[in-house]
C-alpha cells in the first residue's frame, strides 16, 4: 500500500509539473506577443526632434509623425489592454495552478483579441491599411503559435484533472491538496 500511495503521488506531481511547464510555453509565447504590441505602439506614437528656436535643442521637442497614424483613441485602448494582459499574465506566472488567475488570463487575452480586431477592421486613412497589414500577419502568426500552446496545457490539464478524480488517488489528492487545473 505504502508503494502505491508513493508511486501515485509521483504521478500526481508529475502530471501537475506538466501543467506549470505547460503554461511556461504560453507565457513565452504570449510575452512575444506583448512585446510585438510594444513595438507597435512606438511606431504608432510620435519621434520628438529638437526645437531649433530653443537654446540647446531641447526645451520644447515637436512631435514628428513616423507615418500613417491610427486613431488615438484605438492606440490607446490597445495599449490599455496590453496593460491589462500584462498585468494578468503577471498574476498567472505566479499561480499557474489557480483558476481565478488563468480565467483573468484568458479574459485579458479575449479582450486585447478584440481591440486589436477592432484597430484592424475600423482603419481608415490614407496608407494605414498597407502599414496595419505586416502588423496583421505577425499578429496572426504569434496568435497560431499561441493557440498550440494552449491547446498543450489544455491537454496536461485534461490529464492532471482525470488523474486527480480517479479512486484511489483522489484520497491522496485531498490529502495532499490537489486541486484541479483549469486550461485556457
Amino acid at each position: 500500500m505504502l508503494f502505491w500511495a508513493l508511486g501515485a503521488y509521483n504521478r500526481l506531481t508529475r502530471l501537475r509539473s506538466c501543467v506549470v511547464q505547460s503554461f511556461g510555453a504560453v507565457d513565452a509565447h504570449l510575452v512575444r506577443l506583448m512585446a510585438l504590441l510594444s513595438e507597435f505602439d512606438a511606431v504608432q506614437g510620435h519621434r520628438h526632434i529638437a526645437d531649433p528656436a530653443v537654446p540647446g535643442g531641447r526645451a520644447d521637442p515637436v512631435p514628428q509623425p513616423l507615418g500613417p497614424v491610427l486613431d488615438p483613441a484605438k492606440v490607446a485602448a490597445l495599449r490599455g489592454a496590453t496593460t491589462q494582459m500584462g498585468a494578468s499574465l503577471a498574476v498567472a506566472r505566479s499561480q499557474p495552478l489557480q483558476r481565478d488567475a488563468l480565467a483573468a488570463l484568458t479574459a485579458a487575452r479575449s479582450v486585447l483579441d478584440a481591440t486589436w480586431r477592432t484597430v484592424v477592421t475600423e482603419a481608415d486613412g490614407p496608407g494605414v491599411r498597407e502599414m496595419l497589414a505586416p502588423w496583421s500577419i505577425r499578429w496572426e502568426e504569434h496568435h497560431a503559435q499561441i493557440d498550440l500552446a494552449v491547446q498543450v496545457i489544455n491537454h496536461a490539464a485534461e490529464q492532471h484533472d482525470a488523474a486527480i478524480h480517479q479512486f484511489p488517488a483522489r484520497v491522496l489528492a485531498w490529502v495532499f491538496g490537489f486541486k484541479p487545473a483549469k486550461g485556457l
